[in-house]
């Protein structure tokens, strides 16, 4: 059975694609705009695919995963407050607060 907290994640992980694809488009130009607009969403889904997600294909425990986690949802803060968008890096990080807290709550780890 999917949890609001599913779709709260689900949510969240569409929200730091966009948030890195954005980075990468508005903070640099040229050629810099679109390896890192397309190539920084696509490495955070492949690190997600392979060690987060619920089908991924490497099994890493906690606190590994949950360190995993920090670290490709803190890419999406960073990169927001760094193409100038702090009230939406503020507002991400505490929905991501809100979700990760939920998770141990809930038993969802």
């Amino acid at each position: 059975m999917i949890s609001p907290n599913d779709v709260l994640r689900f949510a969240l992980e569409l929200c730091l694609l966009a948030a890195l694809g954005y980075w990468g488009f508005a903070a640099h130009d040229g050629v810099v705009a679109w390896v890192l607009g397309v190539g920084s969403p696509l490495l955070a889904a492949v690190v997600w695919g392979t060690f987060i997600s619920p089908k991924r294909k490497h099994d890493v425990a906690d606190p590994g995963r949950l360190l995993l986690e920090l670290a490709v949802f803190g890419a999406a803060v960073v990169a927001l407050f760094a193409s100038e968008q702090p009230r939406w890096a503020v507002v991400f990080a505490g929905a991501v607060a809100v979700h990760l807290a939920l998770t141990f709550v809930l038993h969802e780890r």
